[in-house]
C-alpha cells in the first residue's frame, strides 16, 4: 500500500509525471543510441551486395513513380510463416544502396524482396500488362503502357551522381559509361563485358582479401521482347535483381553483430 500511495503522488501531479517520463525516455534513448557511436558500421557487409546497374536503377525509379511500394513490401521479417512463404529474412545490407529504402508498410500484394528470377520475363510482361490474366483475384492495375514508353538513359548518369553523393559507391568509370551500360544490359548482342566487370568489382566485401570469385547476378537480355528499349525493360530488370545478390545457401550471419 505504501508503494501505491507514493505512485499516486506521481499520477496526480502532471508536472512531476512529465519530468519523470522525460527522464525515462532520455535514459532509454541514450542506452540505444550511445553504443552506435562506437561502431564503425551499423550494417554488416554481406558478400554479393552491389550498387544497381543503370538500367536497374531506372527500373527502380519507375517502380517508385508508379507507386508499387504502396501495395508491395520488400521486407521479410524473421518469422516462420514469412520465411517459409517468401524466403530468407531480409538483411540490412540488401537495402544499403536504396535511397529511400522500399520496405513498405502494407501488403495488398505479396512481398517482393525475393521475387528476382522466380518468374520469367514473359510472365512479368503478362502480369504487368494484365495482372488478372495470371492472377485472377489480383486488384493490381494494368501497366501495359510501359511497353510503349521508350527510354534512352540520357540522364541516368546524373541520377547515379546523386546516389554517389548519398553514399552509393559508383565510380568515375561507372558514371562515364552510364549510358552505354544502360543500353548494353538490355541488348545481349552488345559489348556488355565491361559493364559486368565494373559491377562485379563493386560487390561487397570491399576488402580484396575477402572478395570471392562469385559472379554478380547481372541479367543481360531483352527483357520485354521488343526491339526498342522501354520502361518495361527497366522495370523488369529491377524486379529480376531483387533478392538475387546474396547467396543464402552459404550466408552465415556475423556472430559479433
Amino acid at each position: 500500500m505504501a508503494f501505491l500511495d507514493k505512485h499516486k503522488v506521481i499520477e496526480t501531479h502532471a508536472t512531476l509525471l512529465l519530468i519523470l517520463s522525460f527522464l525515462v525516455v532520455t535514459i532509454g534513448g541514450l542506452v540505444q543510441i550511445v553504443p552506435l557511436f562506437y561502431l564503425e558500421n551499423t550494417i554488416e557487409e554481406v558478400e554479393g551486395v552491389r550498387p544497381y546497374t543503370p538500367l536497374e536503377l531506372a527500373g527502380r525509379n519507375i517502380y517508385i513513380r508508379e507507386g508499387c511500394y504502396v501495395c508491395h513490401s520488400q521486407m521479410i521479417r524473421p518469422m516462420r510463416d514469412e520465411v517459409e512463404r517468401y524466403g530468407h529474412y531480409s538483411l540490412a545490407a540488401e537495402s544499403m544502396y536504396d535511397h529511400p529504402f522500399q520496405w513498405g508498410s502494407k501488403r495488398t500484394g505479396p512481398d517482393l524482396a525475393r521475387v528476382g528470377e522466380r518468374y520469367s520475363d514473359d510472365w512479368h510482361v503478362d502480369h504487368l500488362t494484365d495482372p488478372q490474366s495470371v492472377v485472377p483475384e489480383s486488384v493490381m492495375p494494368k501497366y501495359g503502357f510501359l511497353l510503349d514508353r521508350e527510354i534512352d538513359g540520357r540522364r541516368i548518369g546524373d541520377e547515379m551522381q546523386v546516389h554517389r553523393m548519398l553514399g552509393t559507391p559508383y565510380t568515375d568509370d561507372m558514371l562515364q559509361n552510364a549510358v552505354a551500360d544502360f543500353r548494353a544490359q538490355a541488348d545481349p548482342d552488345a559489348d556488355y563485358d565491361g559493364m559486368v566487370e565494373r559491377y562485379k568489382t563493386a560487390m561487397l566485401p570491399t576488402d580484396p582479401e575477402r572478395q570471392s570469385d562469385r559472379d554478380p547476378l547481372i541479367a543481360v537480355r531483352n527483357f520485354d521482347g521488343q526491339p526498342q528499349l522501354t520502361e518495361m525493360d527497366a522495370l523488369i530488370a529491377y524486379l529480376q535483381v531483387l533478392g538475387t545478390m546474396v547467396d543464402f545457401s552459404t550466408f552465415q550471419p556475423d556472430p559479433n553483430r
